[in-house]
């Protein structure tokens, strides 16, 4: 849900303007409007922007630039060396004086190496053999030899090498001390100047977007605030004997949103930022969101012995237990998606790629097993939730265009919505209640011809008529190509967890061939069953938890925002504080 918020015009004489300001900071409930006029021009803030960035690159870093390319040019060196001592093994034991001499006393030599069949003594001296190949020397005599490849040698044998490896690594644990170092001396100062930036950046930012009236006399700011902030506002603004207009917003105010969800759904808040935040007059997609797109991604994965290890995974990072970058924060959704993905995938009957209706065949009544009308029931479902996916994406922009623009501009959204989820509902209802089938034609032709009116002539009153019904012809080839293709989209569902279900029970079978069809092998073989077993899972679950987070994301940005009407271009509150 969108927070309401109460649009605010402060009027305070100049001199006591920036009194004001820091009263409005302590206070912290009000979002500035930032007009960008003159922000990218003035010299201060872009330079206070400068500092801000450069600090916040020093901190992710973990130090500045120099220590870092320091640190990154031995190891990038201790890498060269690393194949420089691969590429040279074959070549054994030798110095840099031994090969001058030889070039002294007259012996010049040419280094090649060809495939082992076909080398003959007649080509050189033969010096190592690896991988295949044969590598060797010619005295005085360069071959010209298409099968034999010229091979250069370094200056030091692997030998010498290894010793140039083992200094390296001294550089690069010096080099690393150094970066540990100069965090523990200035991280926490960095940190303390980076908060002092960002509320002199806020301070600039709000003090170039104050306008000035009576010839400078007056400064005018205008903010926006919760209304649940409100009375606290206008008390301490009262007390400050400050002016002030409240007034609603409208739709030519860029007015911040500020989400006010459950514990649940504000866990997706997070993926509807992802796409954009709700305008302020628009609706919130996030408590619609939220429990599709875990069904959505429970059905993509399909098992519910990956729920339970995606479950312990997000307690793991919740908790702290497991510390991974790109999960910070992410432990309660993860945990979540688990829980789904355990409950669905129980009753698709599956876990860990076995079938649980052969496990259990006393509960087997409970599984989505079978075919309706020659369909998987799990594909069956997967079209029919995206039916009501989109049907409620419908519902939702009819009712939500009609309280902001009015009734009045929204009749053909109507007849749409009408027609298509008015017609399935009454198709539905009719066919539960063994309505005859004449009945059930006079109703459906009833809806259709109501829904026609408002689709093609009706669909924006005041119009000429034969406009009207060319933009209905219009929307209609739209509706009839967008509709089916939407509504096909959803077979993913279906089609992804089939896929990592079939992968899964494919490891267990290579599993059990290894232990020769049944799990009463020789020791031995426990090994690489276990091994199997282990790296096919986790690659199985990794693969299968990256298409269950992309796909659920498609139908939900593509299928669903789509026929919502959902925009996504609001700007979240931030309100001016310290």
């Amino acid at each position: 849900m969108i927070t309401k918020m109460k649009k605010y015009t402060f009027l305070v004489l100049a001199s006591a303007y920036e009194q004001f300001l820091s009263q409005l900071r302590e206070a912290g409930v009000v979002h500035v409007s930032i007009k960008a006029e003159g922000l990218a021009e003035d010299a201060d803030l872009q330079e206070s922007i400068r500092q801000y960035d450069q600090i916040s690159h020093t901190l992710k870093q973990g130090a500045p630039d120099q220590l870092i390319d320091e640190h990154n040019a031995v190891l990038s060196k201790m890498e060269q060396t690393r194949q420089e001592i691969k590429r040279m093994q074959v070549w054994g034991d030798f110095s840099a004086k031994q090969l001058a001499d030889l070039k002294d006393a007259g012996y010049t030599l040419y280094y090649y190496s060809c495939p082992a069949k076909q080398f003959s003594d007649e080509l050189g001296i033969r010096v190592n053999e690896a991988q295949g190949r044969v590598y060797f020397v010619s005295v005085n005599e360069p071959l010209d030899n298409e099968l034999c490849n010229v091979e250069t040698l370094s200056d030091k044998c692997a030998a010498d090498l290894e010793k140039d490896l083992d200094a390296l690594k001294g550089l690069e644990v010096a080099a690393k001390t150094r970066i540990d170092v100069w965090a523990q001396t200035n991280i926490e100062d960095l940190k303390k100047q980076l908060t002092e930036l960002q509320q002199r950046i806020d301070w600039q930012r709000v003090t170039l977007s104050t306008d000035s009236a009576a010839e400078g006399a007056l400064k005018q700011l205008e903010g926006f605030c919760p209304v649940d902030n409100c009375e606290a506002l206008e008390a301490m603004l009262e007390s400050e004997s400050v002016y002030y207009i409240a007034e609603d917003p409208t739709e030519e105010d860029d007015t911040p949103i500020k989400l006010r969800n459950n514990w649940f759904t504000k866990l997706f808040e997070p993926l509807t930022g992802m796409y954009g935040w709700p305008d302020y007059f628009e609706f919130d997609p996030t408590p619609i969101l939220a429990p599709f797109y875990l069904l959505f991604f429970s059905l993509c994965m399909g098992d519910a012995g990956y729920g339970i290890l995606l479950i312990a995974l997000g307690l793991l990072i919740h908790y702290n237990k497991l510390k991974i970058e790109m999960f910070e924060g992410l432990g309660p959704i993860i945990t979540a998606l688990g829980v789904g993905t355990l409950v669905v995938g129980f009753f698709l009957g599956t876990a860990f790629g076995m079938d649980l209706s052969t496990l259990m065949p006393d509960i087997s009544y409970l599984f989505l097993k079978g075919q309706i009308a020659g369909y998987d029931v799990a594909m069956v479902l997967a079209i029919a939730i995206g039916v009501f996916h989109i049907c409620l994406a419908m519902v939702v922009k009819a009712i939500c265009y009609t309280k902001r623009y009015g009734f009045r501009a929204q009749i053909g959204t109507w007849g749409w919505t009408l027609l298509i989820v008015g017609g399935i509902s009454a198709f539905i209802i009719c066919l539960a209640l063994s309505v005859p089938m004449n009945v059930t034609k006079i109703v459906l032709i009833v809806i259709a011809a109501i829904s026609a009116l408002g689709i093609f002539p009706f669909n924006t009153p005041g119009r000429n008529p034969l406009i009207n019904v060319g933009a209905g012809l219009w929307d209609t080839y739209n509706m009839a190509t967008g509709i089916l293709g939407d509504t096909l989209s959803y077979i993913r569902l279906y089609a992804l967890g089939l896929a990592g279900g079939m992968l899964g029970g494919a490891f267990n079978d290579l599993g059990l061939m290894i232990m020769g069809g049944s799990t009463a092998g020789a020791t031995w073989q426990w090994i690489p069953f276990i091994l199997i077993l282990l790296i096919g899972h986790v690659l199985n679950l990794a693969m299968s938890a990256l298409g269950a987070f992309v796909h659920p994301l498609r139908l939900t940005f593509v299928e669903y925002f789509k026929n919502s009407g959902y925009n996504g271009k609001g700007t979240l509150y931030q309100p001016f504080k310290k």
